[in-house]
């Protein structure tokens, strides 16, 4: 690979450089935003890195000078643990709480930063006791997930109760129909919600392409009309070849160490490399090498120094295998793989400046402010869990949103790759690609059912979900509304027949009673916010779930948290320590009906697999964490995740005391059985 750039880009490459140290100026769009949420509903919609949590800042400030209380909602915890670290910053710590399933600090604090689900389960608590909440005002962060598939619903959830007086604040990337969400929700609160919009980056991107012999070139051409994306004739060129010359033979990453050192040249770094898998950006690790770090001793001594304190006094970090390529690269792996504290130490090192590069699965693109001067783009693809699919132009705005860094570049720049699995055109077609559309997500489950049930009739319930996104949606009167109506029924029949459904169920097996009232059995079932409540609340009140042995119990609740698929079964072939064998035993047994009257009614009941609770019931008992880890299925982030969800679940169920002390009282032992390090440190 020989660098070099075509003559085009020599005016942009001018560009690049740091701006000029000004005092902060608010942008319009924000100082719009911070009126309008004084006497309306806001939905502020604006690209990544745009300001919108400034505004957030100032709508907090503002609230607090009236002394308001405010409730911060993000969907993901690390955004969470972020916004709280730079709250408790702003308005001092003694202000500010935290609440997410596995922390729970000052939580009667005038500032609660939080994640919806918990915001959700105090309006069901707020609901039920007639009580109003202690709000006086809500920040929604991320609004987009209103849109997504399998957390949409809590979103939706959160806007339908929320008491009137309470102001919402929505803050969210570009979106395609803000002005349905709007509409939607200036009907059923009764009070405006104002739309502020802003479709200009605060740092101008200019999308890029590396031709495999180490020519740069503008991915786009010039000439192209307002919202067209024609490739660049040599661009084009390339793409138009049979069998074009590879960076690397298929199946085989490109020498990230060639790239990086062209990048140097160019002056394109940090940058954020986007991969398809964990493993490929663990093994990409290995094809960089040390000699752009060695041209800067001071930065190599600044990051040395700087990975040593972040480490200093936990063992486990301080081992980790990738520290070398950190010290000696200046290049990290990051990855829902790795340990949270892993992932702050590789955050905290980007974000001082300290690396030249990220490699990162797509999922860091989301929510979390993690800048970089260019991202590098290697797919047109993404991996969604379940399989392959085109880039939304949504997901390709979160990932170029990281190139350039608001009041650190002055441009940003995102690096397309050629490659198996790279559609030039298609990613063409995506730079200046209109928002997509937020559809609503609204689903019926056993723990919503209970939990409307305790403060609702049935009928009330009916018109609670008349006020949902999907019944705005059906009356729209457009070809949007035909999509709703085939989803949801027309008039929400559907939905409502799905309710019906679950109400029968719940009176069949005595947790409600026919007129739609929660027996003594649905009170307490209704505490349990978790997974899989009725399959759990079926083993409490049968006995099944072991109330004197809180290993044994996270153990079986691994099982009830686990997502991954296991073929073998070593319950059948294999060791397994005695207790834990008779236990796993009487419990399958015991729920094998239940969970075959659920799966003949159509509801889904998760296979009880052995595997993650044998590797539970050893972290319980004190079992090393490299020898649990040594030959195990799970990575140590998917382990560190079990391990957090199964306390979530276990806290859930030591809500129960009053109706079952012994259970609520080992549940509550077992979570802190389990949450040690290093799944629980100082960086979590």
């Amino acid at each position: 690979m020989k660098p070099g750039a075509d003559k085009g880009l020599k005016r942009v490459f001018e560009k690049i450089g740091v701006p000029d140290d000004k005092p902060f100026t608010p942008d319009p769009f924000q100082i719009e935003a911070i009126e309008a949420v004084q006497e309306a509903d806001c939905l502020v919609t604006a690209p990544t890195g745009a300001g919108k949590t400034w505004i957030a800042e100032e709508a907090t400030r503002n609230c607090l000078a009236k002394k308001g209380r405010i409730w911060y909602a993000t969907p993901l915890k690390a955004l969470t643990n972020s916004i709280h670290a730079r709250f408790s910053q702003l308005f001092g710590e003694e202000n500010v709480g935290i609440l997410t399933g596995d922390i729970k600090e000052n939580a009667d604090a005038d500032v609660i930063i939080g994640t919806t689900e918990i915001l959700r389960n105090q309006l069901y608590d707020a609901m039920y006791t007639g009580e109003d909440l202690n709000c006086d005002l809500i920040i929604l962060d991320e609004a987009h997930y209103l849109g997504d598939a399998e957390r949409g619903v809590v979103w939706e959830e959160i806007m339908i109760y929320l008491p009137v007086r309470i102001p919402l604040l929505l803050l969210s990337a570009t979106i395609g129909n803000p002005d349905q969400i709007a509409g939607w929700l200036t009907a059923i609160r009764g009070r405006t919600c104002r739309i502020v919009e802003n479709k200009r980056r605060p740092v101008p991107l200019h999308p890029i392409f590396l031709h495999p012999s180490g020519t740069l070139y503008p991915l786009l051409k010039k000439t192209a009309g307002p919202g067209e994306a024609r490739l660049h004739d040599k661009v084009y060129k390339f793409a138009s070849i049979k069998k074009p010359p590879v960076l690397a033979p298929p199946g085989r990453l490109p020498d990230f160490g060639d790239i990086l050192t062209l990048m140097e040249r160019y002056d394109l770094l940090p940058a954020i490399f986007f991969l398809k898998s964990r493993a490929e950006c663990d093994n990409a690790l290995k094809l960089c090498r040390n000699d752009l770090l060695n041209k800067t001793p001071q930065k190599k001594a600044a990051l040395k120094a700087t990975i040593e304190e972040l480490v200093a006094g936990n063992p486990h970090l301080a081992a980790h295998p990738h520290r070398r390529d950190l010290e000696e690269k200046g290049c990290a792996a990051h990855h829902s793989g790795h340990l949270p504290a892993w992932k702050v130490v590789v955050e905290t090192l980007m974000a001082k400046g300290l690396l030249n590069a990220m490699f990162a699965t797509s999922t860091v693109a989301a929510g979390v402010n993690f800048p970089a001067r260019s991202v590098v783009i290697l797919n047109s693809d993404r991996f969604n869990g379940v399989d392959f699919q085109t880039l939304s132009p949504s997901e390709f705005q979160q990932m170029a949103g990281r190139a350039g860094r608001r009041g650190m570049d002055n441009i940003g720049f995102a690096l397309v790759l050629p490659g198996k699995f790279m559609d030039l055109k298609g990613i063409a077609g995506l730079v200046n690609a209109p928002a997509l559309n937020v559809d609503s997500q609204i689903k019926i489950d056993f723990s919503m059912v209970l939990n409307l049930l305790l403060s609702h009739t049935p009928e009330q319930v009916r018109t609670l979900l008349d006020h949902s996104f999907a019944s705005y949606l059906i009356a729209a009167g457009e070809k949007r509304s035909k999509a709703a109506r085939k989803r949801f029924g027309q008039d929400l029949a559907l939905l409502w027949n799905d309710f019906l459904a679950h109400m029968d169920f719940l009176a069949n097996e005595g947790f409600i009673t026919r007129d739609g009232n929660l027996t003594e059995d649905g009170l307490w079932a209704s505490k349990l916010r978790i997974d899989s409540p009725l399959l759990v609340a079926q083993g409490i009140r049968e006995n099944l779930l072991p109330d004197r042995d809180p290993a044994l119990l996270a153990a079986i609740m691994a099982a009830f948290v686990n997502e991954k698929e296991f073929k073998d079964d070593p319950l059948v072939e294999g060791a397994l320590p005695k207790r834990l064998k008779q236990g796993f035993l009487e419990i399958r047994k015991g729920l094998k009906p239940f969970a075959l009257k659920l799966l003949s009614s159509g509801f889904s009941a998760p296979n009880l697999f052995v595997q993650p609770a044998v590797l539970m019931y050893g972290w319980a008992h004190d079992t090393p964490w490299d020898e649990l880890m040594t030959g195990s299925d799970y990575a140590e982030g998917d382990f560190a995740r079990l391990i957090l969800r199964t306390a979530e679940n276990l806290r859930q169920i030591a809500k129960i005391g009053d109706s079952f002390p012994n259970v609520a009282r080992t549940a509550a032992e077992a979570v802190d059985m389990i949450l040690k390090e290093p799944v629980i440190t100082q960086y979590h």
